[in-house]
């Protein structure tokens, strides 16, 4: 199938902010496919997965993309009247789902994060109560700690992503200048955090760290050779605070590909097989 799949655009309401999601046609022949539900790379355009989209669909899922707030058909637009953090974006993951819930409801569902839509989606699980997801795939997701770098990388990411969090406190917003698209403060703020100390930040007076490690789902995480961003030892150290998951931990590569955070989105057929072998092996609720 090409990755010129339409998509059907829709927007769901929550808390002032309007979320923008791309549902796309159901699998050929499978009604009731499972339904993957995709988030974003912080200031990624859900418009980016259509590739990725069209090989899970070819793979036999249903699927849907979120924009995360503030970022593509999503709003509000980032700016210093914005204070929106990791909370927020791990509700919404809520909204959408509550959105979808009648057309989807009864149909094995799985929340597929890509970078800080992984970070959204593991939130989302931990802090909220959501009986109807089944299973959580993390690509090219990692907690990006300063000490799992390697090389010159290792000692410049810590001044850089804290440099990134001083400039949003001086403007009130993250303009984007080279890094991540413009960003509201708390979004900046909290994966500052996850940079200078390798732990999600306590959120709502929550112990996020004590909460991720009783999702208890099945979890596929692969990390992509040649990823920049979120290299092989940020995704481990995230998955070592799953402790009560059942968690698949695999690397992924495609021959012949030079890949790296965003560009495994063009080169995902085999990934999207996988993860279409792993939802079917979920568990019935």
């Amino acid at each position: 199938m090409s990755a010129s799949v339409e998509y059907v655009q829709e927007f769901v309401q929550v808390d002032g902010a309007r979320l923008g999601i791309q549902v796309y046609p159901e699998p050929v022949g499978r009604p009731n496919a499972p339904v993957v539900l995709v988030l974003p790379a912080m200031g990624v355009r859900a418009r980016y997965y259509r590739p990725f989209a069209a090989a899970l669909r070819d793979a036999g899922l249903a699927v849907v993309v979120a924009d995360l707030r503030g970022t593509g058909e999503s709003t509000p637009r980032p700016s210093r009247a914005c204070r929106y953090g990791y909370a927020e974006l791990a509700a919404d993951v809520g909204a959408v789902r509550t959105a979808l819930k009648e057309r989807l409801d009864g149909r094995r569902t799985l929340l597929l994060g890509h970078s800080l839509g992984g970070h959204a989606a593991v939130l989302h699980l931990a802090l909220h109560d959501e009986p109807e997801v089944d299973g959580l795939a993390l690509v090219a997701v990692g907690l990006p700690y300063w000490r799992d770098f390697t090389g010159p990388r290792r000692y410049g990411l810590l001044p850089y992503t804290q440099g990134i969090a001083a400039t949003t406190r001086l403007f009130g917003v993250w303009p984007g200048w080279g890094f991540g698209g413009r960003q509201a403060r708390g979004v900046i703020r909290d994966w500052a955090h996850t940079a200078r100390t390798g732990c999600f930040p306590p959120l709502d007076g929550a112990d996020t760290e004590a909460a991720v490690g009783r999702i208890g789902m099945p979890v596929l995480a692969v990390s992509v050779e040649g990823d920049q961003y979120t290299p092989h030892p940020t995704l481990d150290r995230l998955c070592a605070k799953l402790t009560a998951a059942q968690v698949q931990r695999e690397r992924y590569h495609v021959p012949g590909n030079t890949l790296d955070h965003f560009t495994w989105v063009r080169a995902a057929t085999p990934l999207a097989a996988r993860i279409a072998d792993f939802t079917a092996g979920l568990p019935a609720r």
